[in-house]
């Protein structure tokens, strides 16, 4: 078994970015009005930003199951626009991680999903608010318009940026991604996205937002390479999830 295992990592490598280790800012994106995304938290590690993260209720912080390694503490900052600044943003210890119990330790990113619950609730206010998740199983039309943000590199090799970027989307078939994926993509956990600007390095953990709805989570990209179409962003789709999620939610301390 173990080495069937490295075998399967081994041939993953050359094709997968694991974006806990090297973080996946947001290719050919703009500056997003500051605070227009209240529900943007930025998740760090020795005040460093690490990954995204959005809050779906006043105490919980949906992200990346990959965003934390090990037993790290990460902390939840909400209110944030520049990050160099903290006129309006709030750093929030979390009390406990819940990752999804499927989630593939073998990196191919199954279940790439988490759920923080923070040690105190944030007070919604103009620069801090939740973001609605999907309410049942559903699959996003292809081609329907949405959007990503993050405080990740605007390039693969540059540098993070500390203001909020955002970036229009496309959502793009089941069928074109598998072929591009093959067998790393699961058309019913997972989502892609096409278009000029896109998920980089650092954005992992964000929401991929449709109309006023978080539909999926920032999971995985090609390797040393940003907003490929031969290579498209991956997303963990949140709607596969709603029955974890809520009885993860009614369970947590």
């Amino acid at each position: 078994m173990t080495i069937i295992s490295l075998l399967l990592l081994a041939s993953l490598l050359p094709h997968l970015t694991f974006t806990a280790h090297v973080n996946v800012g947001i290719v050919n994106g703009t500056e997003a009005k500051p605070h227009s995304r209240p529900y943007m938290v930025s998740l760090q590690k020795n005040q460093r930003h690490v990954c995204g993260g959005f809050l779906i209720s006043d105490r919980i912080v949906m992200t990346a199951a990959h965003c934390r390694d090990k037993n790290e503490t990460l902390t939840a900052v909400v209110g944030a626009h520049n990050l160099t600044k903290n006129e309006s943003s709030v750093g929030i210890g979390v009390k406990s991680y819940h990752k999804h119990p499927c989630y593939n330790h073998n990196r191919t990113l199954q279940n790439d999903i988490m759920l923080l619950r923070l040690e105190k609730e944030v007070e919604p206010n103009e620069t801090v608010n939740i973001i609605c998740i999907p309410t049942q199983e559903e699959d996003i039309k292809p081609d329907s318009a949405c959007s990503v943000a993050g405080w990740g590199r605007p390039s693969y090799f540059g540098e993070k940026s500390t203001r909020l970027l955002e970036a229009d989307v496309k959502i793009m078939n089941n069928t074109e991604c598998k072929n591009k994926w093959e067998d790393k993509y699961s058309a019913s956990q997972m989502m892609c996205v096409y278009g000029h600007g896109g998920s980089c390095r650092g954005d992992s953990g964000g929401p991929l937002v449709c109309g006023d709805t978080a539909v999926g989570i920032t999971s995985f990209a090609g390797r040393n390479v940003c907003n490929s179409r031969e290579r498209p962003e991956v997303y963990t789709k949140i709607s596969a999830y709603l029955e974890w999620i809520h009885s993860t939610i009614a369970n947590v301390n």
